[in-house]
């Protein structure tokens, strides 16, 4: 296994990628469509009908090479998610495997993004032109769009954001705590063994609620909606389990802070959260400025949103 000065910076690039990854995402599913930021030749009056649009090549071309760029992304995601792949990365790359994942996923939905074929003369399922549709319609889906990312930066917060990034199989390594994986509580490790996506909804009203659906967003809609009805799985014991991982963080995130005086500066040790099998010590970062102190507990209150524990 290579050493902490190699692991640590690996896995933080991996990060990096997946975090400017999920931000080019964003752009491309919801503000392009929204703002208009793909030029139609011709406008609206140059699209073809449906029976017309399967008989033209310079519309089934691009929709072809749109469709394989999406199976490429989804075949990298659920090949590398097999048990034999992620056994056979585990023997070769360690406490990597996650970062390593997470690193090609991020790649393939790059490739998808930057190469992706527009079909702008292509037949569309619904578009709003006329007034007061074409002003309202917009609107309504821009706040639909900020709503659903919004939850889904909640369920991360529920989830243990860390880990799924594999940064924490990293830190647990290097500190010499085992495989975070076996701290995790049977009712953590039964919603993990079945639920691949937990953004499922909130997804799917991204990719489907658009003021002009085309040809090629269509194709794109479909195909994930089928991949993430696939994988979703939720059940009711899964949904009272998010409730209370959810309820749990709230409470990290309302009660007073403790242990910081006036004045002072310097770390504190915070317990384990309650029901938690086994959690290192946090640290609370508290430093003075002027009269009165300004308390970043930077650790101690952001850190454990990340963790998804009992």
């Amino acid at each position: 296994m290579a050493p902490a000065l190699l692991l640590i910076p690996a896995a933080l690039a991996s990060f990096i990628l997946a975090f400017g990854t999920g931000v080019e995402f964003v752009r491309f599913t919801s503000l392009r469509p929204l703002l208009g930021g793909i030029p139609e030749p011709g406008g609206p009056d140059a699209r073809q009908g449906w029976l017309a649009a399967v008989q033209d090549r310079s519309i089934l071309v691009p929709l072809a090479w749109d469709l394989g760029l999406l199976l490429l992304f989804v075949g990298q995601h659920s090949l590398m998610a097999t048990e034999t792949v992620k056994a056979w990365m585990s023997r070769y790359f360690g406490v990597l495997q996650r970062s390593l994942y997470v690193a090609c996923t991020a790649l393939a939905l790059q490739l998808v993004m930057r190469y992706w074929e527009p079909v702008p003369r292509g037949p569309v399922l619904w578009e709003a032109r006329a007034e007061p549709w074409a002003t309202w319609v917009p609107l309504l889906c821009f706040v639909l769009h900020v709503i659903s990312w919004l939850l889904i930066f909640s369920i991360l917060l529920v989830f243990d954001y860390a880990e799924l990034m594999g940064l924490k199989q990293v830190y647990y390594h290097v500190l010499g705590l085992g495989e975070p994986l076996a701290l995790k509580s049977p009712r953590a490790l039964r919603l993990f063994s079945h639920l691949r996506h937990p953004v499922c909804v909130e997804l799917l009203t991204v990719l489907w609620v658009v003021p002009t659906l085309g040809t090629d967003r269509l194709l794109l809609a479909l195909l994930l909606t089928v991949y993430l009805g696939l994988a979703h799985g939720l059940d009711q014991q899964d949904l009272r389990y998010l409730r209370a991982q959810l309820q749990r963080k709230l409470h990290l995130l309302s009660r007073p802070q403790e242990g910081v005086g006036p004045g002072s500066a310097g770390l504190m040790v915070t317990p384990a959260l309650p029901g938690s099998k086994f959690q290192p010590p946090l640290a609370s970062l508290a430093i003075s400025l002027g009269s009165g102190p300004l308390s970043f507990n930077l650790v101690e209150r952001v850190l454990p949103l990340f963790i998804l524990g009992d």
